[in-house]
């Protein structure tokens, strides 16, 4: 089994927390990094994907969380809320950290009551498919403390491959897909999960007879991945009224099919866009709903570069949300035009840019749009990096850099 880099935070998290939630999509190895820390802890295990322990749990949940020892495992728990404040009962007569692992494919901050019976109990961990990182078991790049911090920079890498890189998007990270080398068998794993999660999970939590409409939706925010959120031009194209747009997204965000960036932005900055841009989850997925595959990213500049934003970004998203420091991801748009892809802070205010550019050679032209962004922060502007496809780090200015995309999975 491959290595998961939240296998650290998630022991740390059971040190000192009484319940800990392992969310993420759908078939990301939730259930399977769960079992392995449960031969470390003998634990006892429930899924609630049996229909005989669901049924059992709904009719006296109470009782059923008494006869599962002093620590238990409850997978896919997302689907009986109602042992929420069972859980918190028994919490509150003993704080023991680790009593319980809970696994869920749907976010439960979500629901109300279970995010209020929780609150103060909790640490929520979410587990996205693999990283380029994992995938090749090496420890994850710390990218995100990396580029925060202003005394360090990554050294050269080896070149990047654009075969090899085509491989890496359209493969994704989920990882049945990854083990599937034929890409016809790995485009039908990709329709069965869909149709698994529209007729499972997404009737299950809303109750939407209309999933027709979900799929088209998904593919038009694949197309539409590198701007901002327009959900009146998507209605208009998709035909679907505004409050479904709203409806649906929230859905999608909530069993973690995409992933939501707010714009950043400050006071003391022009005016700013605030809508927010949508990731998918996984770039195999947006090749997949945008029936891509490698031939058609060596041949295609357009769409290579769209699918090669997606898969930088979500490996920024997954290094974010191991990230200690709590940094925040979103995205830079002024009125006048002027776009960044990406952009991180920290804590304490700390900022670095973030673009994406499928070449391996650039222009000081590539950098200017780094200018703004570097004018209002000062001091707090750490750097403004483009990741390319070249193999060396190279300095284009002050505070601007061109990194090789490779250190994603080579690490630094």
């Amino acid at each position: 089994m491959l290595a998961r880099s939240l296998e650290g935070p998630l022991r740390a998290a059971l040190s000192d927390t009484p319940v800990v939630m392992l969310v993420g999509g759908r078939q990301t190895g939730k259930s399977t990094l769960a079992e392995a820390l449960l031969k470390r802890r003998r634990a006892s295990y429930s899924s609630f994907d049996d229909p005989r322990l669901l049924a059992a749990a709904r009719v006296d949940p109470v009782e059923f969380l008494e006869d599962l020892g002093e620590t238990a495992v409850l997978d896919e728990v997302q689907r009986i809320p109602e042992i929420f404040l069972p859980i918190k009962a028994s919490v509150d007569r003993d704080r023991r950290p680790g009593r319980f692992l809970l696994t869920g494919s749907s976010n439960p901050l979500f629901v109300p009551e279970v995010a209020e019976a929780l609150a103060g109990r909790i640490e929520i961990l979410t587990l996205w498919p693999f990283s380029a990182a994992e995938l090749e078991g090496r420890d994850q790049l710390k990218v995100a403390e990396l580029l925060l911090d202003p005394d360090h920079s990554p050294r050269g890498v080896h070149p990047v491959d654009r075969g090899d890189l085509s491989l890496r998007i359209v493969r994704g990270g989920f990882p049945e897909a990854v083990e599937r080398e034929d890409e016809q068998r790995r485009n039908r794993w990709f329709s069965s999960y869909l149709t698994t999660i529209l007729e499972r999970d997404i009737r299950a939590i809303a109750g939407i007879s209309r999933l027709e409409e979900l799929p088209n939706m998904l593919t038009a925010l694949a197309l539409r991945s590198r701007g901002n959120l327009n959900k009146s031009a998507l209605s208009q194209d998709l035909g679907i009224p505004v409050s479904s747009i709203d409806r649906y997204l929230v859905l999608l965000e909530r069993i973690y099919l995409i992933r939501r960036l707010p714009g950043w932005h400050n006071r003391l900055g022009p005016r700013l866009v605030k809508s927010p841009k949508l990731l998918l989850c996984d770039p195999g997925l947006l090749c997949h709903l945008l029936r891509w595959d490698r031939k058609r990213l060596l041949s295609d500049p357009v769409s290579f570069g769209l699918a090669l934003e997606s898969f930088v970004g979500m490996e920024l998203a997954k290094a974010v949300d191991l990230d200690s420091g709590d940094p925040r991801l979103m995205h830079y748009r002024t009125s006048k035009g002027v776009e960044i892809d990406f952009v991180l802070e920290a804590a304490d205010g700390r900022v670095a840019a973030i673009e994406v550019k499928a070449s391996s050679t650039l222009e000081a032209a590539d950098f200017r749009r780094f200018d703004r962004l570097r004018e209002i922060l000062g001091p707090r502007f750490v750097r403004g990096v483009v990741f390319y496809t070249g193999d060396r780090v190279l300095s284009f200015g002050d505070r601007l850099q061109a990194w090789p995309v490779s250190l994603l999975w080579e690490g630094a």
